[in-house]
C-alpha cells in the first residue's frame, strides 16, 4: 500500500491496531459501522472530529488488506 498519511500503528493505541491518526478510532470500527450500514455523513456526526477523507483512506486500507491476506475457509484436503 502506498502512502498512508491518516492511519497510524503504535503499540500503545489500541493494541497498535490500525487507526486514524489522532485519535483511537481503528480502521475495524469505520468498516463495521459500513458493513452495518451506516453513511459516511452518520460516521462524520458520531465522530465529528474524523474527516471525511480519514474514512476514505480507511476503508482503501481494509481493501487493501483483505486482498494481501489468502485465507482458506475451507480445510485443503489431503
Amino acid at each position: 500500500m502506498g502512502n498512508l498519511s491518516r492511519i497510524v500503528f503504535d503499540s500503545k493505541i489500541m493494541g497498535g491496531k490500525p487507526c486514524i491518526r489522532g485519535t483511537r478510532v481503528t480502521v475495524g470500527t469505520i468498516v463495521g459501522l459500513i458493513a452495518s450500514g451506516h453513511t459516511k455523513k452518520d460516521i462524520l456526526q458520531l465522530y465529528p472530529y474524523l474527516e471525511s477523507e480519514d474514512i476514505d483512506e480507511a476503508l482503501a486500507y481494509a481493501t487493501w488488506r483483505v486482498e494481501e491476506i489468502d485465507v482458506s475457509l475451507v480445510p485443503e484436503s489431503v
